[in-house]
């Protein structure tokens, strides 16, 4: 079981326990790519952060959507820990497509149709 520790705005490579190929996932993600996540038992959208001004790589991911609303309720509490997993894809032939279809991959398009 992996944990993540609710300290930031955002989850940090750092703040993961447990689950190394979890970590190594978000470390290989492009800058904006999103992934699903279910964390502390709530299904949510996460996008990886962008690099520091400096070039340096920001190995972290940020809420989207109802997530950051979920995300920030549970920073206002006292600090935890809670479990996280990725959220497999439910379809592998859409998931090969994806990086051809990019230019559906917009946040409007997300909005609308996120949850089918």
């Amino acid at each position: 079981m992996a944990v993540v520790h609710i300290r930031d705005d955002a989850i940090w490579l750092k703040h993961i326990e447990g689950d190394v190929t979890l970590q190594e996932r978000i470390r290989q993600m492009a800058v904006g790519e999103t992934l699903e996540l279910e964390v502390g038992g709530v299904r949510g959208k996460w996008q990886r952060m962008r690099d520091g001004r400096d070039g340096r790589p920001t190995y972290g991911i940020k809420p989207l959507w109802a997530m950051k609303l979920v995300w920030a309720m549970w920073r206002s509490e006292a600090a935890r820990a809670v479990e996280i997993r990725e959220v497999p894809t439910s379809d592998s032939y859409l998931a090969a497509l994806r990086p051809l279809l990019s230019e559906w991959d917009t946040p409007e398009d997300e909005l609308a149709y996120g949850d089918l």
